[in-house]
């Protein structure tokens, strides 16, 4: 995911890919430790992915205070 398609986002919309992709990565973990997963890069990937929503979201709610200040 880029980082112009993740400020594209809204905040829920945020909050749900945050969501799925905790998911994928808790499958991805599980995969790894009973040595089914081959892709063993999608780990790093989503964790990235994963920083790249938060840091939006950061971003966006610390505006968001600097508003009302």
């Amino acid at each position: 995911m880029k980082p112009a398609e993740v400020r594209e986002l809204s905040l829920e919309e945020l909050e749900q890919k945050e969501q799925d992709l905790r998911e994928e990565l808790f499958n991805l973990t599980i995969q790894h430790a009973t040595g089914q997963l081959e892709n063993t890069a999608r780990i790093v990937h989503v964790k990235k992915d994963i920083a790249r929503l938060r840091t939006t979201q950061r971003q966006r709610t610390m505006s968001k205070g600097d508003e009302h200040a």
